[in-house]
């Protein structure tokens, strides 16, 4: 009863942590006069991708890195099958031209990269090496496009006064932080409770925990008008997770893989960025809403398939 104690309260401080530090962060960005689909795509994204990089440090710390490949595998889930999915169920979303071009490509790209570093069995410190180059490449793109914007950011996520922006984000990077150890100390507990394998608890119950941001940020956004800015973080959050908080954690201490897990993993993330991808005139449809949600409802039967295997 402890370890589900610990987990609610982890989820909750990932909650509020990510509420906080996204609030923040957008004011601080909304003074620097930042795009909103730039913000949505970094800053917010960052933010959103905080819990993951807590819970990658922290299981790598303890040496049970595969936690973290589960929660990142399955966080990208959830945030486009789960997230995404019931965005686009309220209504069709216009993704904005730079989206289209610059994230939707590399969001598709990194489950495939994963897929073959890991064929070997292992994701080495090297491949995080890699993981961290194409990461640096896609900021890279980010930054000229910032440049040829230029464009004021509007208000949204009711974000505070700047001299406001940094105590939230503070007090949201703390929460944050509280919030990945929390969770992966109550996901380490159930697994040895339930004898069931590291993978799985990070790709399900660590991986909705800590996607807990990405759905305030989503919703929050969807209710104010600017839709841009949830999928945009979604997006940014799952390239962030994958490149750049797997390959902090492969660096801090390699992941061994166990591609039966993984590879349903990266077949579901791939399908539901594949079935997300716009229209010629950047129209993600309502009905993909629906078609996500039964994606995602998929990959859990299949992920918890995994939960009758007991640990060797």
């Amino acid at each position: 009863m402890g370890d589900y104690i610990v987990l609610i309260i982890g989820v909750l401080s990932a909650g509020i942590g990510g509420e906080l530090f996204v609030r923040g962060v957008i004011g601080m960005a909304h003074w620097m006069r930042v795009s909103p689909g730039i913000i949505g795509a970094t800053v917010a994204a960052f933010a959103t991708s905080s819990p993951e990089l807590s819970v990658a440090i922290n299981a790598a710390i303890e040496r049970q890195p595969q936690i973290s490949l589960g929660d990142v595998l399955g966080s990208n889930i959830v945030n486009v099958g789960l997230v995404l999915g019931l965005s686009l169920v309220i209504s069709g979303i216009q993704s904005p031209r730079d989206s289209v071009r610059r994230d939707f490509p590399i969001a598709l790209i990194t489950p495939i990269v994963i897929g073959v570093l890991a064929l070997d069995g292992i994701l080495s410190r090297l491949d995080g090496f890699i993981l961290l180059g194409m990461f640096g490449t896609w900021m890279i793109t980010v930054l000229v496009e910032v440049r040829k914007q230029q464009s004021a950011a509007e208000e949204m996520l009711g974000e505070p006064r700047f001299k406001f922006a940094i105590a939230f984000s503070v007090v949201g990077l703390c929460f944050l932080i509280t919030a990945g150890h929390l969770i992966v100390i109550a996901a380490k507990g159930i697994a040895l409770s339930f004898g069931i394998d590291e993978f799985v608890i990070g790709a399900t119950l660590v991986a909705m925990g800590t996607s807990v941001p990405e759905l305030a940020t989503a919703i929050i956004s969807k209710v104010r008008g600017h839709e841009e800015i949830g999928l945009g973080t979604i997006l940014g959050s799952n390239i962030f997770n994958s490149l750049w908080v797997v390959g902090i954690a492969a660096i801090l201490f390699p992941i061994t893989v166990n591609w039966q897990e993984v590879a349903i993993a990266l077949v579901f993330g791939l399908l539901s960025i594949a079935f997300t991808f716009p229209s010629s005139n950047g129209l993600i449809e309502r009905r993909r809403g629906v078609l996500l949600l039964l994606l995602y409802a998929v990959y859990v039967v299949a992920i918890l398939q995994k939960i009758s295997t007991p640990i060797n």
